[in-house]
């Protein structure tokens, strides 16, 4: 059975960072487009960034582009999000999500619940 499991999360002060991974328990980790979605209290999950199965492709929200960096290690079987100038507002549990099926292009217009698979998440407050 594949696993996502999340783990980097924590409390940090407004302008820190933070580094998120996920690691898979799979055998074919390349085979699957990755991303990270993140769910703030009282809103809906939402897409905040997707990295594309050999990791050359990346896309972001626009509401952490420039600030947050997707990438991943294929040999690792491990995704992460490097988190820099975090603001209240990024506050939010943050998940992992796969999808062998999915193009990394298209993951940011992907209703959440068409993922394939998904962490348990991982939460992150930004303290001001």
């Amino acid at each position: 059975q594949v696993q996502l499991v999340e783990s980097g999360g924590g409390l940090v002060q407004s302008g820190g960072s933070l580094r998120l991974s996920c690691v898979a328990s799979v055998r074919t980790f390349n085979y699957y487009a990755m991303a990270w979605f993140r769910q703030r209290p009282g809103k809906e999950r939402e897409f905040v960034a997707a990295v594309s199965r050999t990791g050359y492709a990346t896309y972001y929200s626009d509401s952490v582009k420039g600030r947050f960096t997707i990438s991943r290690d294929n040999a690792k079987n491990t995704m992460y999000l490097q988190m820099m100038s975090l603001e209240p507002e990024d506050t939010a549990v943050y998940y992992c999500a796969a999808d062998r099926r999915a193009n990394a292009a298209n993951i940011p217009t992907t209703s959440p619940g068409d993922m394939e698979l998904w962490g348990k998440g991982t939460l992150v407050t930004v303290s001001s």
